[in-house]
């Protein structure tokens, strides 16, 4: 019987793989990559020659019947995204209802790794035994709506945002009326300019105005 894992992969830094998930990848027929030139990076670091098949959010249903045939025929795959753990924020979730909807017995395999949500909050100090995850904002749409049920929020809040929208996020919060409940704002975290950033939104923002803002973003809020 053929296997589908689901393999976390480093979000930034690449000693951040398990030596399981270097063998899973390793084994398999297939690696499934949302990029297969970001993958190849990681893969050529540690010498792992397994093809790779592209699959990301908007592949056809042909590569996706490609992809099913090949669990048919008792191939193992392994299924990355460019970063981190798929299905979190990423499109391997559609791809796995779609594998049990054709072959409902198909044993699909966790291999944990690295999550920047998890990581940001690991960090944080604020509680984490409840939170809510809320991945990227609308960039328009809805988005408001969503700021003000994390001002609201009685759980930690967390979520991501783009180099080019973080300041108006930030910004926008502010006016909503966050007021003085504490924020985590991670900036390239595992990365050589990994930055943190602690305090009330008005403390991080002005320390944030000041600096580099390039880069990706996971915000905490309390």
């Amino acid at each position: 019987m053929s296997k589908l894992y689901i393999v976390g992969t480093p979000i930034g830094n690449l000693e951040d793989i398990t030596l399981r998930g270097l063998r899973i990848l390793k084994e398999v027929d297939f690696i499934l990559c949302e990029d297969t030139r970001q993958t190849k990076i990681l893969l050529d670091r540690y010498e792992i020659k397994t093809p790779t098949l592209s699959y990301f959010q908007h592949s056809s249903f042909s590569k996706v019947n490609q992809i099913i045939d090949l669990l048919k025929q008792g191939r193992n795959l392994a299924l990355v995204s460019d970063a981190g753990t798929p299905g979190i924020s990423d499109p391997g979730n559609k791809l796995i209802k779609m594998v049990l909807k054709e072959i409902p017995d198909m044993k699909i395999e966790p291999i944990p790794g690295a999550c920047a949500a998890i990581a940001a909050l690991s960090i944080s100090g604020l509680p984490t035994d409840k939170f809510v995850f809320y991945g990227f904002l609308p960039h328009k749409k809805g988005k408001e709506t969503i700021l003000k049920e994390i001002i609201n929020n009685k759980f930690t809040s967390v979520f991501y945002e783009s180099t080019h929208r973080i300041l108006k996020t930030l910004n926008k919060l502010e006016d909503l009326g966050l007021g003085d409940k504490q924020v985590v704002v991670c900036r390239e975290l595992t990365k050589k300019f990994e930055t943190i950033y602690r305090g009330n939104i008005e403390q991080v923002l002005s320390v944030l105005e000041k600096d580099v803002t390039k880069g990706e973003f996971v915000v905490v809020v309390g």
